[in-house]
C-alpha cells in the first residue's frame, strides 16, 4: 500500500548473483513484505480487492473472458473506454489486464472472475465509492442477459464444465500441483471470489498481523455468503473456506502465532512446494530444498505470489478471509477492520478479546459461522469496538452514512448470529 513496494514489483533480493539463504531471504521478507513502523501521525491509506463472477442469465454459465458474441472483455471494454480505462498484459503471467486512470487495476482469475483491485486511499468512504463505481460501469454496460454475482463461489456450476480462461504456465503449474493434492484448486482458480481488505502496518505493525491473524475466522463467519455449490446445499455457510481449507495446507491458513513474525513466514515459505521451479509432471519439493540447487531470487519472488495465508504481508497486510458480499454491503468489512486495527484503543482491546490467532476457529467459522458459540459471542463485541473507531478516525476516513451501513449490517445479520449465506438457506 504506502510503505513498500507491492509484492510483484521490484521485490527481488538485490544480490542476484549470490546464492540464497535463510540470511538473505529473512532480509528480504523484512525489508519488502512487512510493513516498517510508522510515526503514529501517519495517515492510514486503505485498500480492497473485489472479485465478481460474470455469468450468463439463462444458462448460469460463467461468460467467457474473450471471443463469442458476449465476452467479459467485450463488456470491460465497453464500460472503460469512457473514463480511459487501458487494456494491457500483466507483467507476471502475460495475460490481459486493464489499468485505470486511478492507479487500480481490473485483473482476471483463471476461471475468467473479474477482480478489481482498487488504487489504496486516504479515505475508506472514497474507496468505497470508488469500488462501486467500477461495479455500477460493469453493469451498465454489461448485456441483460448477464450477471454478476457476488457469491463466495459459483452455486450451480460444476467445476468440470468451467473452462480454464487464463493459459499461462504459471496456472498450469498451479492446477497441476493442486490436483495432486485433492479437487479443491481447480474449484478455487475458476469459481470463487471473495473480499480481501489491505491496510497498513500502522504505529505497531507486529500487533496489527497478530490482530489480523486472529480476527480471520470472524471475518469468514461475518460475511459467509456461498451455502451452496452445485446447485445444493452444502452444509457450510461459506464453501469457499473448505475449498480454501482442503487446497494445500502447506500454504494457506493462519499465521501470527510466533513472537518472530519474519522468522515465522520465512518458514512457511521455505516449507511450502515450489511448483513454479523444476519440470512439470514431478512433485514440487519445498523451496527450502532449492536453496542449494540453483533457486534464484525471481524464483523466490514469484514462489511468494503462491502463497496463500489468510493475512498474506505484501508490504501491507492483506487480509483474504472474506466471501464476496454485494455492492451495498462493500463498505461493512472496511468499517470492520479498519475500526479496529487503525485506531489505538480499539486496536487493543480487541487484542485482548481475540487472544492469539485460533486455527480451531478457523477450521469450524465456515460451516457454523455465527452460531459457533464463541464466534457468536466475540463478533457482537468486536463490531462495537469497530464502529466506535470508525467514529473517533473522523468523518474525513469514514463517511456517517458509511458507518451507518455498518452498524445496519452488524444488526440485521451479525448480532443476530446469522450472515449472507442464511438469506440463502
Amino acid at each position: 500500500m504506502t510503505l513498500a513496494p507491492r509484492l510483484d514489483r521490484d521485490a527481488a533480493p538485490n544480490d542476484t548473483t549470490s546464492r540464497l539463504d535463510r540470511e538473505a531471504l529473512e532480509e528480504h521478507l523484512r525489508a519488502n513484505l512487512f510493513p516498517a513502523q510508522a510515526p503514529a501521525t501517519y495517515p492510514p491509506h486503505i485498500g480492497a480487492e473485489v472479485e465478481l463472477i460474470p455469468i450468463d442469465r439463462d444458462t448460469r454459465r460463467p461468460l467467457p473472458l474473450e471471443g463469442g458474441a458476449v465476452s467479459t472483455l467485450s463488456i470491460l471494454r465497453e464500460a472503460g473506454a469512457p473514463v480511459g480505462w487501458r487494456e494491457r498484459r500483466s507483467a507476471k503471467a502475460g495475460v490481459p489486464e486493464i489499468a485505470m486512470p486511478d492507479g487500480g487495476r481490473i485483473t482476471f482469475e483463471p476461471g475468467g472472475q473479474i477482480e478489481i483491485s482498487a488504487a489504496p486511499r486516504p479515505s475508506l468512504s472514497e474507496l468505497v465509492a470508488a469500488l462501486r463505481s467500477t461495479v455500477e460501469s460493469i453493469q451498465r454496460a454489461s448485456p441483460d442477459g448477464v450477471e454478476l454475482l457476488c457469491v463466495g463461489i459459483d452455486p450451480e456450476t460444476p467445476v468440470d464444465d468451467v473452462a480454464p480462461q487464463l493459459h499461462a504456465e504459471r496456472y498450469r503449474r498451479m492446477l497441476e500441483h493442486f490436483d495432486s493434492v485433492g479437487p479443491s484448486g481447480a474449484r478455487m482458480m475458476r469459481q470463487t471470489a471473495s473480499f480481501q481488505v489491505c491496510v497498513d502496518g500502522g504505529p505497531t505493525p507486529m500487533r496489527t498481523w497478530r490482530a489480523l491473524n486472529a480476527l480471520a475466522p470472524y471475518v469468514v463467519a461475518m460475511f459467509a455468503n456461498s451455502p451452496r455449490y452445485g446447485g445444493r446445499a452444502t452444509g457450510h455457510r461459506s464453501f469457499r473456506r473448505e475449498i480454501w481449507a482442503t487446497l494445500d495446507p502447506r500454504r494457506t491458513g493462519l499465521l501470527g502465532r510466533r513472537e518472530n513474525a519474519v522468522e515465522e513466514y520465512l518458514d512457511f515459505a521455505l516449507n511450502a512446494p515450489a511448483f513454479l521451479i523444476g519440470p512439470m509432471g514431478e512433485r514440487a519439493a519445498p523451496f527450502g530444498s532449492w536453496l542449494d540447487r540453483g533457486a534464484t531470487a525471481a524464483d523466490w519472488c514469484a514462489h511468494l505470489t503462491t502463497l496463500f495465508p489468510e493475512v498474506r504481508p505484501r508490504g501491507y497486510f492483506e487480509l483474504r478471509s472474506a466471501d464476496v458480499v454485494h455492492p451495498e454491503w462493500f463498505a461493512v468489512p472496511l468499517v470492520f477492520v479498519c475500526g479496529l486495527v487503525y485506531h489505538e484503543r480499539s486496536l487493543e482491546a480487541a487484542a485482548g478479546i481475540l487472544g492469539a490467532p485460533s486455527p480451531a476457529l478457523l477450521a469450524v467459522s465456515g460451516r457454523e459461522g455465527l452460531t459457533h458459540p464463541t464466534l457468536g459471542r466475540v463478533a457482537p463485541l468486536l463490531c462495537d469496538l469497530a464502529l466506535d473507531g470508525c467514529v473517533a478516525l473522523g468523518g474525513e476516513f469514514v463517511s456517517a452514512a458509511d458507518v451507518a451501513t455498518a452498524a445496519e449490517y452488524f444488526d440485521r445479520y451479525t448480532r443476530r448470529g446469522r450472515c449472507p449465506a442464511d438469506d440463502a438457506l
